[in-house]
């Protein structure tokens, strides 16, 4: 599912009308009918329905939303802000139409108004601005923002919530921005919608189908894609009849200080319930015993040091190697991390303390294999690529990081980011907030090592282990609460996600 610009949509809706033909009113009506439908699947008549619109095509919709939904039997009330005397042409058209709608309490503001009492139940429809806003509300606009997020009831956006950019908020002001209870789109999400400051004013989306021309669409490019399961298990490799072990991959974890088996463990267990051939495990003398015990299929390899990883074994034999997870940071084991790295002829999988360390030891950076896969969460990232003051600012300092080295950034989070060395990115639709537990990334290291081993190119098994490792927790998180979820059950949830994944295939 592509992620357009507002510019794009903007774009996308002239071509609709150019071509189909429809004209510019039209095609408002149509998505005014396609809103209202969605707002009275949701929420049955009879409600209080208060519609706040501004002068442009976005209070365009919501004067035909408003008078769609008093049709059909809502009680509404609407509000058209029009403090300059100037109305887009399609805005004006539906403002004339509300005189015919018998029992619709319509109200043009050119000045001051009086905020309506909303009680508990109410609807307020948002529709004042859409993808067209470039600068932060202020002034009447501003103030009449914040009486609606501190009204009762359930506040529906139009498109998008008044005062959010469709994609760069950075230098906005949040106190200004509607937090919608649900935010009703046009066709497909904004870029703004998968961004974390911004998840209170959006709220639950919806991409609401409107007839956009298909043609339009596939003549369209972006840098932005959302992960869609049908794709997804086209990539996954048929494991033929008769395979061995070697034919399934040789991967190394270098893993766990002491007091950190756990982690060893957990990249470990997700890598061999991934499908790989053959497991080796590098970690510190004192975990020897709990491992051999805790993961019997995994092949341990000897280490000198009792309390950390300190020195580096032959990469030449392993198809893939996944670095980090419980690897501490001690001066042999940044020495032992060199080695690896300058050692290796092929992509790694990096996370954890491995990425803290190349972030205290800057010129590690330019040692990473090209096509490795990073996997950072957002601390983690800005340890490298310095501080950031937004979620869409990390962002593309991770999609110029991929791009920068040639490597697959993955960056953890609520709509987990694959960001490529081509400069796209993909945004993961699967996972839950039970998957805030310590040890999950752990997991998602083993399953990405063990795909990379496999023979999925960097890409490949960065999208496939990312959203194998969201739909395990789904179906953990399903079973087991979000609240009682841990890294474990991830990986006992594997299963599932690679079935569902198979099942699409065959559809």
């Amino acid at each position: 599912m592509l992620v357009l610009t507002g510019k794009q949509f903007r774009e996308l809706d002239e071509y609709t009308i150019e071509h189909e033909p429809v004209s510019s009113l039209g095609l408002m009506e149509r998505a005014a009918r396609a809103f209202a439908q969605a707002i009275e699947r949701r929420h049955k008549s009879p409600r209080n329905v208060f519609v706040f619109s501004g002068p442009g095509n976005n209070g365009g919709d919501g004067l035909a939303i408003a008078r769609l939904l008093s049709i059909r039997g809502y009680s509404v009330s609407a509000w058209l802000f029009n403090t300059k005397g100037e109305l887009s042409p399609d805005c004006q058209a539906n403002r004339e139409l509300l005189d015919s709608v018998p029992g619709l309490n319509f109200t043009e503001v050119s000045q001051g108004f009086d905020f309506p009492e909303i009680r508990e139940g109410d609807i307020t429809v948002d529709a004042l601005f859409g993808t067209g806003l470039t600068r932060p509300l202020t002034g009447g606009f501003s103030q009449l923002v914040k009486k609606i997020n501190t009204a009762p009831g359930t506040v529906i956006s139009i498109d998008l919530p008044s005062g959010l950019m469709a994609e760069d908020n950075s230098k906005n002001d949040y106190t200004s921005v509607v937090r919608a209870s649900l935010t009703l789109t046009v066709q497909l999400p904004k870029l703004a919608f998968l961004l974390a400051d911004n998840a209170e004013c959006v709220g639950e989306w919806e991409a609401v189908d409107i007839g956009l021309s298909a043609e339009g669409l596939r003549q369209l490019c972006s840098p932005y894609n959302i992960m869609e399961q049908r794709e997804l298990s086209r990539l996954l490799h048929q494991r033929p009849a008769f395979a061995h072990k070697g034919d399934m991959g040789q991967a190394l974890l270098v893993a766990g200080a002491k007091g950190m088996a756990g982690a060893a463990i957990l990249a470990a267990r997700a890598c061999l319930r991934s499908g790989i051939g053959k497991l080796s495990l590098h970690t510190a003398d004192a975990n020897f015993s709990v491992l051999q015990s805790a993961v019997p299929e995994a092949v341990l390899l000897p280490e000198v040091e009792t309390e950390c990883i300190s020195d580096c074994h032959d990469t030449l034999k392993f198809n893939a190697v996944g670095i980090g997870p419980g690897l501490g940071k001690a001066d042999v084991t940044a020495k032992a991390l060199r080695l690896y790295l300058s050692r290796s002829r092929r992509p790694m999988v990096i996370d954890a303390d491995a990425l803290n360390l190349i972030a205290q030891h800057t010129d590690l950076l330019h040692l990473i294999p090209k096509g490795s896969i990073l996997t950072p969460h957002p601390k983690e990232l800005e340890r490298i690529v310095g501080a950031c003051s937004s979620s869409y600012e990390r962002l593309m300092r991770a999609v110029e990081l991929a791009r920068r080295k040639g490597v697959t950034v993955v960056l953890k989070g609520h709509y987990t980011a694959v960001c490529k060395a081509d400069g796209s990115v993909e945004f993961c639709p699967a996972g839950n907030p039970g998957m805030a537990t310590a040890g999950s990334g752990d997991v998602l290291t083993g399953i990405l090592t063990s795909l990379l081993a496999q023979g999925y190119t960097p890409e490949q098994a960065a999208s496939l282990g990312v959203w194998l490792h969201a739909t395990a927790g789904d179906a953990a998180a399903q079973q087991l609460g979000e609240e009682c979820l841990i890294a474990s059950d991830i990986t006992a949830h594997l299963p599932e996600a690679f079935a569902k994944l198979k099942a699409s295939n065959t559809l």
